[in-house]
C-alpha cells in the first residue's frame, strides 16, 4: 500500500513507520511539494496518485471527503490516526493495515485508528 501523510502527521509515527518497515512507501505532503494545500487539493493529490491519506484531521477532512464522494470523486482511503493514542498503537495499527490488507479494501472509505 502507498501512503501520504498530510502536513501535520505525528513526524514521530513516521519515523517509527518507516523504522519498523524499511519498504513501507510513504511520503509526506512535504515530500511531494504541496505543502499549505487545501483539504480538497489533499485529497485530490491523494486520488491522482492512489495514496491512502494518514491524517490526524478529524474535524474537517471527512466533510471534504463525504464532498468528493457525493461529486463522484473517489479516493484510495483516509486513514484518521487519533493524536491522542499511544505513537506504538498508532504505528502498529498502521502496519496492520499496510501488511494484511488490499488497498481496494479501503476505496472510499475513512477508517479511524487505532483500531478498537
Amino acid at each position: 500500500m502507498r501512503f501520504i501523510a498530510d502536513e501535520d502527521f505525528n513526524g514521530r509515527i513516521v519515523r517509527g513507520l518507516r523504522l519498523r518497515s524499511s519498504d513501507i512507501d510513504l511520503v509526506r505532503v512535504q515530500d511531494v511539494g504541496i505543502s499549505g494545500a487545501s483539504d480538497d487539493k489533499l485529497l485530490e493529490w491523494a486520488a491522482d496518485n492512489e495514496r491512502h491519506l494518514l491524517t490526524h484531521d478529524a474535524r474537517t477532512i471527512p466533510r471534504f471527503v463525504r464532498e468528493r464522494l457525493v461529486a463522484g470523486g473517489h479516493l484510495p482511503g483516509v486513514f484518521i490516526v487519533d493524536d491522542l493514542a499511544p505513537i506504538g498503537s498508532s504505528i502498529d495499527d498502521v502496519l496492520l493495515v499496510a501488511e494484511c490488507s488490499d488497498t481496494r479494501e479501503w476505496k472510499d472509505s475513512i477508517v479511524f485508528l487505532p483500531f478498537r
